[in-house]
């Protein structure tokens, strides 16, 4: 029998509530002062962020920012090195590395790089079948299918706003999958986060900034392909690009003579962003933008296809950062690291298009 969740947004909404009342309590002042990487508002918010989420302890949480980048990269090296004997990695709890493994002589080779193992029955290649056999019923609007390497399995999110396509269909298909494939049932839409207002602003929408890019000397901003898709000239300059539904990232050239390669924390002060990575399951992140300004949370799942009511946007990142309309186009990072562009939002979720992609397709470098 599939396990069925609900009601995460009661969940979602109690945790903000509890982020929200340990900032103001100030109660994480002290151990964010020293973690080197993060500005100290940054460091607060997620020091907060896990206290009420996980229970942990300031210095605990601390410790987690402190050791992630590097447990991050030990997942990397590890999968490199084990090829297809990896089924998926994540950070846990504590921020060390836990990686997924299909037999017992790959778990001591694990083990003797510093990480841990965890034995799976599903190969990476397996769970990309089902996705992918999942993906080719026709879309279901307010569904969402991704990799959760925390329990080896496919998870087929379902909105109760589930609507077009074939439901029943894709439940029989995910039921066809056995184990390979989780199905959660969640509450309200999932949908694009874009309102009317300020921000950047243009044809009475608003948005917010994403990266500051440079190329040959030109500033750009990358953003979200379902804001530049729909503004031409915004009050930042002209959108240069658009890439949505499938994708969602978008480029706009900046003609303010402003682009610092830093994220703005709606209070005064900022991040400097210094590099881009993919993100990864467990990470403990940070979101910008100008309707909930700094948020954080973690990553959740990867390489996830959400289906809008606009059309499917695939390989995105999911966390339970908190995101809202008008964050459209904002940034995802985790202290100095760039990781995403906000997408859209579920019930206790936010999407996030990976940046690395959206470098790479314009050609364009984060600013310094």
């Amino acid at each position: 029998m599939r396990k069925i969740v609900k009601g995460r947004r009661l969940v979602a909404r109690s945790t903000i509530a509890l982020v929200a009342g340990a900032l103001a309590a100030g109660f994480s002042a002290a151990p964010a002062a020293g973690v080197e990487g993060y500005a100290t508002d940054v460091a607060q918010s997620a020091i907060a962020d896990m206290a009420a989420r996980d229970g942990l302890s300031p210095a605990e949480a601390a410790t987690v920012l402190r050791i992630q980048d590097a447990s991050v990269r030990t997942l990397g090296r590890i999968s490199d090195r084990l090829g297809d004997r990896v089924a998926g990695g994540y950070l846990d709890l504590h921020g060390k590395p836990v990686v997924n493994v299909l037999d017992r002589a790959a778990a001591d080779q694990v083990r003797a790089s510093g990480a841990e193992a965890k034995l799976v029955r599903y190969s990476t290649k397996v769970l990309a079948s089902a996705q992918s056999t999942l993906e080719s019923v026709p879309a279901v609007t307010h569904t969402s299918v991704g990799l959760d390497p925390k329990t080896n399995q496919v998870v087929l999110s379902v909105s109760d706003a589930a609507t077009g396509g074939d439901l029943a269909a894709l439940l029989r298909t995910a039921d066809r999958l056995g184990d390979r494939v989780r199905v959660e049932r969640v509450t309200g839409e999932m949908h694009l986060a874009i309102l009317n207002g300020e921000a950047i602003t243009g044809g009475g929408t608003r948005c917010s900034v994403g990266f500051n890019t440079n190329k040959g000397g030109q500033n750009y901003i990358v953003d979200a392909g379902h804001c530049t898709r729909a503004v031409s000239q915004w009050n930042v300059g002209p959108s240069q690009g658009a890439s949505f539904p499938t994708n969602d990232y978008g480029l706009i050239r900046n003609t303010t003579g402003s682009a610092p390669g830093a994220v703005s924390l709606y209070n005064g002060s900022s991040q400097k962003i210094s590099s881009h990575a993919p993100a990864t399951v467990g990470q403990r992140i940070q979101k910008s933008g100008s309707t909930t300004r700094l948020t954080s949370g973690s990553v959740q799942r990867l390489n996830v296809t959400v289906n809008y009511s606009e059309g499917a946007v695939r390989e995105l990142i999911q966390t339970n950062a908190l995101a809202n309309p008008g964050d459209s186009g904002g940034c995802l990072f985790a202290g100095s690291v760039g990781l995403g562009i906000t997408s859209g939002k579920g019930s206790g979720t936010s999407y996030y298009q990976p940046v690395a992609e959206a470098l790479s397709a314009y050609g364009v470098t984060l600013n310094p």
